[in-house]
């Protein structure tokens, strides 16, 4: 990787003469880290151009020392993740995660307590998207609130399962209590007719016995 950036390896450094090896290249080795935008220890500096380097005192040339290729950027150290990309697709299909893979327990892996608010967090959204599109109303909302917490709905189906069972039951309500009502009105309105007539055979009768 380094032989692409024309770095020589760290074993060549080591054979510099002392004249090199005194130069204390600091200041542009922080400078340099400052222009290019990454740490010190990712500075390369040109061992062989040493005295020009040292000359550099301001971010302007050493600017210039980057373009020119004496100062570069040593590259990011590669660290694949390539088998752990491929280990994790593996468990997910259910490899590497038998009973000898398991430290702790069952609770400990995954917290019931965990499952509970996700799964109550899923019913209330449900039940809020639900009110605010008006499928429900509040009555109904603050019903099934309560059985949701009660622990009597498992899953968002069968909770959407008992709102469908729910609606179909109060429509089946409001329509008998309205064929109650209209027969209700109906059978007053017979009796009131029936008095009627009743009511009018007694006055005519009334009127025959006083002629």
């Amino acid at each position: 990787m380094l032989s692409e950036f024309n770095i020589p390896p760290r074993d060549h450094l080591r054979n510099f003469g002392s004249d090199t090896a005194e130069v204390n290249l600091r200041t542009q080795k922080r400078l340099a880290a400052s222009v290019v935008g990454c740490g010190k220890r990712k500075i390369w500096l040109d061992p062989n151009e040493m005295t020009e380097i040292s000359n550099a005192n301001s971010r302007q040339t050493i600017r210039k020392l980057v373009s020119d290729g004496l100062i570069i950027k040593k590259p990011v150290t590669m660290h694949s993740r390539a088998r752990a990309r491929e280990l994790t697709a593996a468990r997910r299909i259910g490899r590497h995660r038998g009973l000898g893979k398991r430290k702790g327990t069952k609770d400990a892996r995954m917290p019931s307590q965990v499952l509970w608010m996700r799964r109550m967090r899923v019913l209330r959204r449900l039940l809020v998207r639900y009110r605010a599109a008006g499928k429900i109303d509040k009555h109904l909302y603050h019903e099934l609130y309560h059985l949701s917490k009660g622990n009597t709905f498992k899953h968002k189906r069968a909770l959407v399962e008992h709102i469908q069972k729910a609606k179909a039951e109060r429509q089946r309500e409001r329509v008998l209590k309205e064929e109650m009502d209209a027969k209700r009105a109906k059978n007053k309105a017979l009796r009131e007719r029936r008095a009627e007539r009743v009511e009018a055979k007694r006055n005519a009768l009334a009127g025959e016995t006083q002629e």
